[in-house]
């Protein structure tokens, strides 16, 4: 059998750890791996990964030494031109021209979506692999990618709380999550912020100046406040605009981590987790799986069909969000 295996999408941290559990995994069992460059697009320009022999397919020293690295050795990108019904024909045509019999698809819903759309033009197999940061996927308790979000951003928070006490400031701190509050919520929770500004959870300006002002009166001099990017109110910025209106009772500053926490090492739970669903992708391919997600949920690997996914908001535990509002109180 003859497997590709690309990631799309936004990177994440993790991601050559998966690649390199795919690539030994095939070849371990005596099939092929076609390593598809920049996702999508990549396919569409059939351009695919050589090898140092010459040639167009990943062996086992293709993939040494690459758990450690951030980012993906394959590269990604996103690809307008999948998007639409003559784009997906075509990828479906260069599959069967190239040979490739199955796919492990290495991304997030937007990735999840191609698969879907894709599968109405191609009867191989395809198995996914939930690489982001953002946590957001159903099916699994955590994706690939998100630890060491959360490890990045917490030493950062760790590092502007020196600066804020020093000071005697309040620091807002962006981290990322257009539409789910995961990172937020666990790096405040990590770095003992005292307020966190999530997408789910509906907390106005009015009401984060009178929990400032109460803290203000019980003595407290320096203070984080974690903001998602997708926060109702707005990112970091807006939400401190609003808090000097309201008369905010702190001198603040207003700090974007943006793409670092993209970056880095993975943490050794991201290249775990990538190793095992990499694998599991593997395993399930041969078995004759199609058209789901590898998971872990509850310690156990699961699949998941790809549009339940994505199906709806997965929402951040109300434990956690209790627990926060406790400790910072």
């Amino acid at each position: 059998m003859r497997i590709g295996v690309f990631c799309s999408g936004g990177d994440a941290p993790g991601m050559n750890a998966c690649v390199r559990a795919v690539v030994r995994s095939a070849v371990s069992a005596g099939h092929e791996v076609v390593g598809i460059q920049r996702g999508y697009q990549g396919l569409l320009d059939e351009d695919f990964f050589i090898n140092t022999e010459g040639q167009p397919w990943m062996s086992l020293r293709s993939v040494s030494d690459i758990a450690k690295r951030g980012g993906t050795i394959i590269h990604t990108s996103r690809c307008d031109e999948f998007l639409t019904e003559a784009g997906q024909q075509k990828a479906a045509a260069i599959l069967r021209k190239n040979k490739i019999d199955a796919l492990v698809s290495i991304g997030g819903d937007g990735t999840f979506h191609g698969c879907v759309a894709l599968a109405k033009f191609w009867d191989g197999l395809n198995i996914g692999c939930p690489g982001t940061i953002d946590n957001d996927l159903l099916g699994t308790d955590f994706t690939i990618g998100f630890a060491t979000a959360v490890n990045t951003a917490v030493e950062a928070v760790d590092k502007v709380r020196d600066t804020a006490e020093s000071h005697e400031r309040l620091f807002l701190v962006e981290v990322m999550g257009r539409h789910c509050g995961y990172i937020a919520l666990h790096t405040a929770l990590a770095a003992g912020a005292e307020i966190v500004c999530l997408p789910e959870v509906d907390m106005d300006i009015a009401a984060i100046d009178r929990r400032l002002h109460e803290l203000k009166q019980r003595g407290k001099k320096s203070l984080m406040i974690i903001v998602a990017e997708g926060y109702k109110y707005g990112g970091a910025a807006k939400v401190n605009e609003g808090l000097e209106a309201a008369g905010c009772p702190f001198s603040t500053r207003v700090v974007m981590l943006g793409h670092i926490q993209r970056g880095g090492s993975p943490v050794p739970a991201d290249r775990i987790l990538a190793s095992r669903l990499g694998d599991f992708a593997v395993r399930s391919i041969l078995a004759g799986r199609t058209g789901a997600m590898a998971g872990e949920a509850d310690g156990k690997l699961v699949l998941t069909p790809f549009e339940e996914t994505y199906s709806h908001h997965k929402p951040v535990p109300e434990d956690l969000v209790r627990l926060l509002d406790t400790l910072s109180s």
